[in-house]
């Protein structure tokens, strides 16, 4: 199975790749997600580690239970070869209404398919008031003409 664009990556291919992972976890259909990473694929999220596809939507299956109204935005910080590191910032709510924003960095390796076989991501988070949302459109894919992360000074 192949994922476009494929590595090495240029500026243009990078970008493309973040909004697609990016769309693809606005979605928030763990199934969908977990088609981007290989079958062994390895993730430190926090202080978890995964290995494989089974693993990964599992872990984003208890995620997305969690965080309600969930609302991402990425973007390429810089890249080489078959290397992507990027930042990302995203808000959700609690059951109990409470807001919260994420800010955090990814470190992506692929393979030559364009499939993640590696993600280290480093996550830190603080509750935020409803007021101070940055992120509003409705839930599912971030419209084009939305600011980006450098736009909201994130």
């Amino acid at each position: 199975m192949s994922r476009p664009p494929l590595p090495p990556f240029t500026d243009e291919t990078a970008a493309q790749k973040a909004r697609l992972a990016e769309d693809a976890w606005n979605s928030r259909d763990p199934a969908r997600v977990a088609l981007a990473y290989t079958p062994a694929s390895q993730w430190r999220n926090r202080a978890e580690f995964l290995s494989g596809r089974a693993a990964i939507e599992a872990f984003l299956t208890r995620k997305w239970v969690r965080e309600l109204d969930y609302r991402l935005v990425k973007e390429v910080w810089v890249h080489t070869g078959n290397r992507i590191a990027a930042r990302f910032a995203y808000e959700y709510r609690d059951d109990s209404g409470h807001w919260f924003r994420a800010y955090g960095n990814e470190n992506w390796q692929f393979d030559a398919d364009g499939l993640m076989e590696r993600r280290i991501a480093s996550i830190n988070e603080h509750p935020i008031a409803e007021a101070d949302r940055l992120f509003h459109w409705p839930l599912g894919r971030r419209p084009d003409n939305h600011a980006g992360l450098s736009e909201l000074s994130l």
